[in-house]
């Protein structure tokens, strides 16, 4: 592979790149590119059965090799293009992001970015919360704003067995305490849902968190990849989540905050918080996805079930200046008609086979 040309530039300062107006860049259905996640690493320290199951990702995996990641570099250039036609929220995913050694490097060069109206962009991390202890403060110093952790059992067993090295669940909610306590709040905890696995435990996991101030996010089982034997029957509806707990605790529905937001949000009619339901299978928001995906090789995606992406890495490292990388955002984006979820929910078993990208590829 070839190596990373990085382009020598002051440090600290924000890129400049040519502006596009308040509208944004929009693709063939009118949705406009405002969030942008980006995969660091491909590796992670969890064999979680619905993302890396231990049977297909075991002590022979070959990961990729340090060349083949982009630098921190390149990173920092599509970050800068993608700031640059409209996108306020960057996300960094794995894999686990924090196996990125030097991560703080990069999110502080991320964190001088600026929009074209000069505003910060949003910055936040999905982790399993395996390191937080050690990382949250440094993350914060860095210019990270939040962190969201994943979370799917409060037993100890159970958990156990669903990140399948038995990494103790005591030490990710010490984590999740140590980002609060660093000031990445309000922290977010992602459950995702299966039925027959742990959706006996709707309930005690919104209960537990909402001690807690945290808040929840409930996301429905998804057919990302082909690795996790997904079937429409472990689906444990949103509607049926939210029933569940309102039976319990009164919820009423809150409205969006930000046009394209993943989550409904359902507040607890006492004022002790809330909680979210990412419904992806029964409840597609495809008309209103303002996400795009860049793996940890620089492909550049456009949904999260894309069959294939643009070759970021290869444009970067031909010499491509800053204006060529962000015509090639643009230039994909704007041909955009992405909409997988709500062709699966229209057409059923009917839907076409397509080549499926592993969630440890392309990122959450």
């Amino acid at each position: 592979m070839p190596k990373s040309m990085p382009v020598a530039r002051p440090r600290g300062r924000a890129r400049q790149l040519p502006a596009t107006g308040g509208g944004g860049l929009a693709d063939t259905r009118g949705r406009a590119l405002r969030d942008l996640r980006i995969s660091v690493t491909d590796r992670c320290n969890f064999r979680c059965v619905y993302c890396m199951p231990k049977e297909l990702f075991g002590s022979d995996y070959q990961f990729m090799e340090r060349d083949e990641l982009l630098s921190f570099d390149e990173i920092e250039r599509v970050a800068g293009a993608a700031v640059s036609l409209g996108v306020d929220k960057l996300r960094l995913t794995g894999g686990e992001p924090l196996l990125r050694r030097g991560i703080e490097e990069l999110i502080s060069r991320l964190a001088a970015l600026r929009t074209p109206d000069g505003r910060k962009p949003d910055l936040a991390l999905t982790t399993n919360g395996s390191a937080l202890r050690v990382k949250a403060a440094g993350l914060r110093e860095a210019g990270l704003d939040r962190v969201t952790v994943s979370v799917d059992s409060l037993e100890e067993h159970r958990f156990q067995a669903i990140n399948d090295v038995r990494f103790p669940l005591a030490r990710v909610f010490d984590g999740i305490d140590a980002a609060r306590e660093a000031g990445l709040g309000p922290v977010k905890v992602n459950a995702v849902v299966k039925r027959g696995v742990n959706d006996d435990e709707i309930v005690p996991l919104a209960e537990h968190f909402r001690q807690r101030g945290h808040v929840l996010r409930f996301i429905e089982y998804m057919d990302v990849g082909a690795s996790n034997g997904w079937v429409l029957d472990d689906v444990v509806p949103s509607a049926e989540i939210v029933a569940r707990i309102d039976a319990v605790h009164p919820l009423a529905p809150v409205a969006e905050t930000r046009e394209g937001e993943t989550a409904k949000r359902w507040r607890y009619r006492d004022g002790s918080g809330e909680i979210g339901v990412i419904s992806s299978v029964t409840g597609a928001f495809c008309g209103t996805c303002t996400r795009a995906r860049v793996s940890a090789d620089g492909k550049l995606y456009t949904c999260l079930f894309a069959s294939r992406g643009f070759d970021l890495r290869d444009l970067l490292r031909s010499g491509a200046g800053d204006e060529q990388v962000r015509s090639a955002l643009a230039g994909v984006w704007s041909v955009r008609d992405d909409r997988y979820s709500e062709l699966r929910a229209q057409l059923g078993d009917a839907a076409p086979d397509r080549e499926r990208i592993e969630m440890s590829y392309i990122g959450g």
